[in-house]
């Protein structure tokens, strides 16, 4: 498929958004989504307004049990578009993402993860941002906070989402591997919030460690103990 339209490619666009207590963030993150043909937000029994919200912004509202894999694969199941936009809830998309989006749908087998941003101007911000972008281009690991588009087919194709409760988008792009997953010209900007509240190098430190014990084998429901 060559020369797809923004508007077209919209059309066969479903956004999946786990969410948990998230109102906060979540009206930036459903206000860049104009034009798209669904939005599903999974919501994992949030008590402050998400779910209020979602519905108010005309988002289809799934109530699950709480575990990021378990609700975006929720999300997925309930989800009607061949397209699939894999987005948290804290993260927005800059104003060229549609285009992004329109030229990766040229190739469904192939997905595709935004760059990563944060919304501050801190020198640590910017040092973090270079290293995501080193690991993303050494390793092909990007991280759910990067978004993550893909065809249902390929999903399918990839063994699916699996319902982790921790590490499901390393779980996903370790299945698709690198010659299945292609950087899109364009930022998801995620909240600085956690990194501010639990400091900087604490909260790069714990998520390297959810990493590395990942790849040591440790279960994703112990490693969920540790970052929260």
């Amino acid at each position: 498929m060559t020369g797809i339209t923004a508007i077209d490619a919209l059309a066969r666009l479903s956004v999946v958004i786990p969410a948990l207590n998230a109102a906060a963030t979540l009206p930036v993150t459903l206000g860049c989504l104009d034009g798209v043909a669904e939005i599903v937000v999974a919501d994992g029994g949030s008590s402050d307004g998400t779910q209020a919200i979602a519905a108010a912004a005309g988002a289809w509202v799934l109530k699950l049990p709480r575990g990021r894999g378990t609700q975006i694969a929720g999300g997925i199941a309930a989800a009607r578009q061949p397209w699939l936009l894999l987005l948290h809830a804290d993260t927005r998309l800059d104003a060229d993402w549609r285009a992004a989006v329109a030229a990766r749908m040229a190739d469904n087998g192939q997905a595709g993860y935004f760059r990563f941003a944060l919304d501050a101007a801190h020198w640590r911000a910017r040092l973090l941002c270079c290293a995501v972008a080193l690991r993303c281009r050494l390793f092909a690991l990007p991280y759910g906070d990067q978004g993550l588009l893909i065809h249902r087919d390929l999903l399918h194709a990839a063994g699916g989402m699996r319902a982790l409760p921790l590490m499901e988008d390393v779980d996903l792009v370790r299945r698709l591997g690198r010659r299945r997953l292609v950087a899109m010209q364009a930022a998801a900007v995620t909240s600085a919030a956690r990194w501010e509240r639990d400091g900087w190098a604490r909260r790069s430190a714990r998520n390297l460690l959810c990493l590395c014990l990942y790849f040591l084998g440790v279960k994703p429901a112990t490693i969920a103990r540790l970052y929260a």
